[in-house]
């Protein structure tokens, strides 16, 4: 079958990338896929979607198709979430001031697919791509930086960028994931050509052809880490990305006119007891391949937790957590240690556990995230400014330019075991409140 790196085969330059760390743990997975039948239940989470406020289409007790509208945007009406399966509403969870939770769907035992009218991407217009794209639910899957919102469908970026690979601890190969996806990839790759009047840029680890070659540790994967290397987002500019997955469930749809949101995730981690590929559709309980993975015993007083990602940017859930659009990996561990050691012995694999090693301290002014962050920015003055809210500061440190994700190794390394993600995180929310 095709593989990834055969997209384009132009040559091009090495970006080299020596800060970083590669965070060696146990439990990869192993290059086996598990395909899992159509499960029970399946749910839409409004808050794993950025920056929305959900408003409902449908009630329960109604039949729906993969790729019915379930609710929208409240401030944009026109970017609708679709549900994944066929099935029955089965439930409207909501919680504070009713603010919807999840819309849970009991699924059909095989799946039926609403049809949409999707054109040959490089024949059509961006104005049908886009539509076809609102239509369907898709367009969620498209994020615009700067801070990490659901993309304007009224915008046009300066460039689309598409990370080839993942570089987090115990990441799934995307070239193992993707073999059987090429046709699906080129047209997903043509539809978000028409929606820039820029480029569309695939990173890719070091290969023999590509069209952009990183190498490096990780962070080298992080998208933000690609565009500040390629194209750096200057204040009043835009850039679009899209998870590689979601490139092929975009290029499904205009090969086949359906909403098709299976995907290949890696179960991974220390309490695995058979670290594996399984192939699901999006919105599935975390059960189900949790359990065809396999959980280890546990003895008395131990547990484990279930991440939704990676270690350093993935989210804690429960046995009743859904798997969201966004992830393409579970991973089961005691959890994150905050401590720095993985350089001391950079080719063994840790079982990392939940102790902080002590309380957390005031944040230490030090070279030491400059060694793990590879970008052109001074995290430790970015962190502060966005601490002290200081617009100005913030835009002049590269605001712009980061999300949350790009400072998880610093917040990993730190010995201050200050919650830079979230600091991070207020900072753009502070942006977009007084510049919106």
């Amino acid at each position: 079958s095709e593989t990834l790196i055969s997209i384009n085969h132009s040559m091009s330059k090495v970006i080299k990338l020596k800060r970083g760390l590669d965070i060696r743990l146990v439990g990869e997975a192993e290059k086996t896929v598990v395909q899992m039948p159509v499960g029970s239940t399946y749910a839409v989470v409004p808050d794993s979607f950025p920056r929305i406020t959900p408003k409902l289409l449908v009630s329960e007790g109604a039949k729906v198709k993969a790729g019915t509208p379930l609710f929208f945007d409240k401030a944009r009406p026109q970017i609708l979430f679709t549900s994944p399966v066929s099935g029955t509403v089965s439930a409207v969870r909501r919680g504070e001031k009713r603010r919807i939770m999840s819309v849970v769907i009991d699924a059909d035992p095989v799946v039926e697919y609403e049809k949409f009218q999707a054109p040959v991407p490089a024949k059509s217009t961006p104005e049908k791509i886009t539509e076809v794209l609102l239509q369907s639910g898709l367009w969620p899957l498209i994020i615009q930086r700067p801070y990490g919102t659901i993309a304007n469908p009224g915008d046009r970026p300066k460039a689309v960028f598409i990370s080839g690979f993942d570089s987090a601890p115990l990441a799934p190969d995307m070239n193992f994931v993707l073999k059987d996806e090429y046709d699906n990839l080129v047209a997903g790759i043509e539809a978000l050509k028409k929606l820039t009047d820029g480029e569309v840029h695939l990173g890719l680890r070091l290969t023999n052809a590509a069209q952009h070659l990183f190498e490096g540790p990780h962070p080298v994967g992080n998208v933000g880490v690609q565009i500040h290397h390629v194209s750096p987002i200057n204040k009043g500019e835009t850039v679009w990305t899209v998870d590689i997955q979601n490139v092929a469930v975009i290029g499904r749809l205009f090969n086949t006119g359906t909403v098709d949101m299976r995907k290949v995730i890696a179960v991974t981690g220390s309490e695995v007891t058979e670290p594996k590929y399984v192939s699901v559709i999006a919105g599935t309980s975390v059960v189900q391949p949790v359990m065809a993975a396999g959980v280890k015993h546990q003895r008395a007083g131990e547990s484990f937790r279930i991440i939704c990602g990676n270690v350093l940017t993935g989210t804690k859930t429960d046995g009743d957590g859904y798997l969201d659009v966004y992830h393409n990996q579970i991973t089961m561990k005691f959890s994150v240690s905050r401590s720095y050691f993985s350089w001391l012995m950079p080719k063994k694999r840790y079982d990392l556990d939940t102790n902080l090693n002590g309380g957390r301290r005031a944040l230490v002014v030090t070279g030491l995230y400059d060694r793990y962050l590879p970008m052109n920015i001074y995290p430790i003055y970015l962190l502060k400014a966005c601490m002290a809210g200081d617009i100005d500061k913030m835009e002049n440190l590269g605001i712009y330019e980061v999300l949350p994700e790009d400072f998880a190794l610093c917040e990993f390394v730190d010995p201050s075991k200050t919650e830079m993600q979230a600091v991070i995180a207020d900072g753009i929310n502070l942006m977009i409140k007084e510049l919106s």
